[in-house]
């Protein structure tokens, strides 16, 4: 199969939704993430994806900034391929193509927070060479 593997243009963000929805269970509405995706993609954020011919079949966002500890690194974030096309080396083939983009860019490190409950994600991230930094904490206000 030749999958494409890009940056999706600004005004097709909206089209993401369905796969995040799928990652969260629906936890969002999507008038609530329509509104948040057209705020996320006026601040350092960028959405890669995966398409098979015109089908979108992968997302994962992109956030840009520079750490004191890291250096000008880039997060990948609701990462999601759809379940018809797990188990083909397509997760690895997505990061490869992520960790060039970022290094084109002139990034030099890449960090992820996964849901604890996501143990296949472990897996995968342990495999390409990730470390655990520390916990990822969030209160809602």
């Amino acid at each position: 199969m030749a999958f494409i593997f890009k940056i999706l243009e600004k005004d097709k963000i909206h089209s993401v939704i369905p796969l995040v929805q799928k990652l969260n269970g629906n936890q969002d509405s999507d008038a609530i993430l329509k509104q948040r995706f057209s705020e996320m993609i006026t601040q350092n954020y960028e959405c890669a994806v995966i398409y098979d011919s015109e089908k979108l079949i992968g997302v994962c966002g992109l956030w840009y900034c520079t750490r004191h500890y890291s250096g000008k690194s880039v997060e990948p974030d609701h990462v999601f391929i759809d379940d018809n096309y797990r188990g083909q080396g397509l997760g690895k083939r997505f990061f490869d193509w992520i960790y060039n983009y970022a290094k084109a860019k002139g990034f030099e490190a890449i960090e992820l927070n996964t849901y604890v409950a996501n143990s296949p994600s472990h897996k995968f991230y342990f495999n390409e060479g990730f470390k655990i930094l520390g916990y990822h904490f969030l209160k809602k206000l």
